[in-house]
């Protein structure tokens, strides 16, 4: 089974070769900006256009959305993307996806600014760093194994970095953070899997809120 998820990771090469793996990883990485945004700057950006900030995230999500329907009816891929996305709804939007729904719906545990992100910036960055440094110890190692040890490294650095900065509980850490890397796992076509490393964390945040 490891083989064979190694080599379907092989087989999806993205367009543009070296330089749109490039992007692609980039682009993952830059995704962590958006819930320090949101915490930080959503009020004073949504505003400007006489919204609130959860009206900007459902509003800038849906357009995105149509924009991927369109993408999709004409077959379009771009520097980035997979071969495969030609035909099936891409990363990006089940990214986009499933970040929205983060942001609109992870417990803030009564936290203002940059301390609302108590649960929504762990699951966030779990998608835009954990994911990328697993791809890329599956890609150089051909291991899945040693992308879980360090995928599992990297989350709980993450969920720890967050209870120490901003108050998020020591047990939803040391619990949720694993949910991140099983995400990464499954290798389906109905479902990406950055829509996977965002939902099943955010799923568990949910169910163990009402004992935090």
């Amino acid at each position: 089974m490891e083989q064979y998820d190694v080599n379907i990771d092989h087989a999806r090469h993205s367009i543009g070769g070296d330089y749109g793996h490039i992007f692609r990883r980039l682009t993952h990485v830059s995704m962590a900006l958006i819930p320090v945004l949101y915490y930080v700057y959503g009020q004073e950006i949504s505003s400007r256009l006489n919204l609130s900030p959860e009206e900007f995230v459902s509003l800038t999500c849906v357009t995105i959305l149509l924009v991927e329907a369109i993408r999709l009816k004409s077959g379009i891929v771009i520097v980035g993307q997979r071969e495969y996305e030609a035909s099936q709804i891409s990363a990006l939007a089940w990214g986009t996806f499933a970040v929205s729904l983060a942001l609109l719906i992870a417990p803030t545990m009564g936290g203002e600014g940059i301390q609302a992100g108590v649960f929504g910036i762990p699951i966030i960055l779990g998608l835009c760093i954990v994911d990328p440094v697993m791809g890329e110890v599956k890609r150089r190692t051909s291991g899945l194994q040693s992308a879980i040890l360090i995928g599992g490294a990297v989350s709980y650095a993450i969920w720890f970095g967050c209870t120490f900065y901003l108050n998020t509980p020591l047990i939803a850490s040391i619990l949720l953070a694993p949910l991140t890397v099983i995400g990464e796992l499954p290798r389906t076509n109905l479902i990406d899997d950055n829509a996977t490393m965002v939902l099943i964390p955010l799923a568990g945040v949910i169910l163990l809120y009402p004992f935090l």
